[in-house]
Order: structure tokens, then sequence, then C-alpha cells
């Protein structure tokens, strides 16, 4: 019953900008908190940003921090990855999850084991 879907992935050159989006359908109740997720070719999946239901609170990869922007918007399920001075070491599949419960104490934002649902991927691939 629970969906995410993702949208907004595509080739872009260094340097320019993309918006990803993923909205939520079937929940039963309100997410706790959404994350994105990217998993490059070769390389694990790893965290990239998460935005907090309840009061927008927001964390970012040190990687990204400075060009890429979450943001929320409840009335519509959706939560948006804003992607700015992509270099090509953000080509990668990226992924939102839902975190429904929360309550992982002593854990972190990025432990992807947190996260109840997941989306089925959108690519980014950006060209040198």
């Amino acid at each position: 019953q629970v969906q995410l879907v993702e949208s907004g992935g595509g080739l872009v050159q260094s340097g320019g900008s993309l918006e990803l989006s993923c909205t939520a359908s079937g929940f039963t109740r309100d997410y706790y908190a959404v994350g994105w997720f990217r998993q490059a070719p070769g390389k694990e999946r790893e965290g990239v940003s998460y935005i907090r239901s309840s009061d927008g609170s927001t964390s970012y990869a040190d990687s990204v921090k400075g060009r890429f922007t979450i943001s929320r918007d409840n009335a519509k399920n959706t939560v948006y990855l804003r992607m700015n001075s992509l270099k090509s070491e953000d080509t990668a599949v990226y992924y939102c999850a839902a975190d429904l419960l929360g309550a992982h104490y002593g854990s972190h934002w990025y432990e992807e084991d947190n996260y109840d649902y997941w989306g089925q991927g959108t690519q980014v691939t950006v060209s040198s």
C-alpha cells in the first residue's frame, strides 16, 4: 500500500542543476523523516540529505552541503532535493526513503536501516 515515487533525474552537464521529487502515497500516518540516498557505480549507497516532518530540521552529507537543498510540501506528501553545482561525482541512482516511526536511539540519520520504505530510484548522470 505504501509507495514512494521518485522523479526528476536525468543527464546534466557539470555545474548544472536538477530537482528530484519524492511523492508518498498510502501512508496511514505522517512520516517521521525522509532521507535521500544515492548509489554511485561500484560504490555502496550513502546518505545525501534528510528532513524531519515535525520541525523541518535537515541534515546533509559533507559532500553536498552548500550545493543541495532538501525541502518538503507536506500538503502534497512530497519531498524535494534541489541539486545545484552538480559534479561528475554526483552521478548516481538517487533514492528517497521514509522513516515512519523514528525512535532510532543511538543511530544516525544516514543509517539506512532506519528507513521503512524506499523508492525505486532515479538516475542522475553528470557529464564532465
